[in-house]
């Protein structure tokens, strides 16, 4: 990446010959079987919950448990647009096959037997879902975008994640982690905390009301993950400073840091919590009025921002991500930068009123939506070693 932010190595060299078989395997949101269109944020949003001018942050605060927790569920699954945005893409070089991630997936990528396959399945059920699907792919020998199954899964474990930055000197908040209520007052926490389900993502579970600052909220915040989603509750100290997404393309020596985004959390009404809750990201955020929430490139000094892709690519090694990461970073009182999570399966959302990270720093580096697509799928290519068909036929017939 050279000053002006732009991104420089589209890995030509390593581009197949002629067209692969790409297998997209993707889960699609609920409401997307019923609909053919719509926007990824008003597909989340209840009808008793439906964003208007006149609707309060405290007015959303009371209705999050009793309407969006009953309702985040599928927060993480792709829209029909997303999808059919990362098709498009895959399409201007190669043949797609599509591949839902259900349980029929795994004969249909059997019958199929596709080159490569290009994942964005988050799964449904369980620690693990992020891994099934992977998974599925190395049982039958497919080389696969992304990271592999026990990356994912201890990405997704927040706990275990953070268990790993610690032992390598990687700064992040201290935390507790409580299985059952019974285990509740042996808990000792710093206030103010945040509470978190321990394995989620795109901001599920994460609700304004789960900044806590006294005994009474925590445990209700606790019973609530407990209770809702059915796994353990994270409680981490809450770092009261600036935060920043980072996102990462390559493999290796070949690693490139794209232009940083913050969040910018005076874009949030006042009396709401400075988190990218899920009110915030799924609410107040719409792509038809989109928040001015982001800053990309984000304004930085040259010290943070160096501090910041260096603790960033150093835990895109020590997780041994590949292909692609988005890492999210938080300032403590002290400024300094601490990781709150890994996201070796970043979120992709095509349109920039979306105001998905990801697409918006690729952007700041120069590259559209499809050019960002098809680099990764080179890059993963790459190290997987993946040639066309025909440059295998080719090598067959000069032996």
């Amino acid at each position: 990446m050279n000053n002006s932010g732009k991104f420089l190595d589209p890995f030509s060299t390593t581009l197949p010959l002629s067209p692969l078989t790409i297998a997209l395997v993707y889960n699609i949101k609920e409401e997307a079987h019923n609909q053919s269109s719509g926007s990824a944020h008003h597909q989340l949003i209840p009808a008793d919950v439906e964003p208007s001018a006149s609707l309060s942050p405290r007015e959303i605060s009371l209705t999050a448990d009793a309407s969006l927790r009953a309702n985040d569920v599928y927060a993480e699954w792709d829209t029909i647009d997303t999808i059919t945005a990362v098709k498009n893409a895959l399409e201007e070089r190669h043949s797609v096959v599509m591949v839902e991630a259900n349980t029929s997936a795994y004969q249909r990528l059997a019958e199929t037997r596709p080159d490569f396959v290009f994942n964005i399945a988050e799964g449904l059920h369980g620690a693990s879902r992020e891994a099934q699907m992977p998974a599925i792919f190395e049982m039958l020998g497919l080389p696969y975008l992304g990271s592999d199954p026990l990356t994912l899964s201890v990405c997704l474990d927040k706990s275990r994640a953070k268990e790993i930055l610690g032992y390598h000197g990687i700064p992040t908040a201290p935390f507790a982690v409580v299985d059952a209520m019974d285990e509740f007052e042996d808990v000792r926490v710093r206030f103010p905390s945040i509470v978190k389900p321990l394995h989620e993502g795109s901001s599920k579970g994460i609700y304004n009301s789960c900044v806590v600052k006294n005994a009474e909220e925590l445990e209700h915040e606790v019973r609530t993950v407990l209770e809702v989603y059915k796994q353990p509750a994270l409680i981490e100290e809450f770092l009261t400073g600036r935060e920043f997404t980072v996102a990462i393309l390559g493999n290796g020596r070949k690693l490139r840091v794209l232009p940083i985004v913050e969040i910018k959390f005076d874009a949030l009404p006042r009396d709401m919590n400075a988190i990218y809750s899920y009110e915030a990201k799924w609410v107040l955020d719409r792509s038809d009025n989109p928040l001015e929430i982001f800053e990309c490139p984000a304004h930085l000094d040259m010290e943070l921002q160096e501090h910041i892709e260096r603790i960033c690519t150093d835990a895109y090694r020590i997780f041994r991500c590949r292909d692609w990461s988005r890492i999210d970073v938080r300032l403590d009182s002290r400024g300094v930068p601490n990781i709150l999570e890994i996201n070796p399966l970043p979120g992709i959302l095509p349109k920039p009123e979306d105001n998905s990270c990801f697409p918006k720093s690729a952007r700041a580096a120069g590259m559209s939506y499809n050019q960002l697509i098809n680099n990764v799928l080179d890059i993963a290519l790459a190290r997987a070693g993946v040639v066309s068909p025909k440059t295998k036929q080719n090598a067959a017939e000069i032996k």
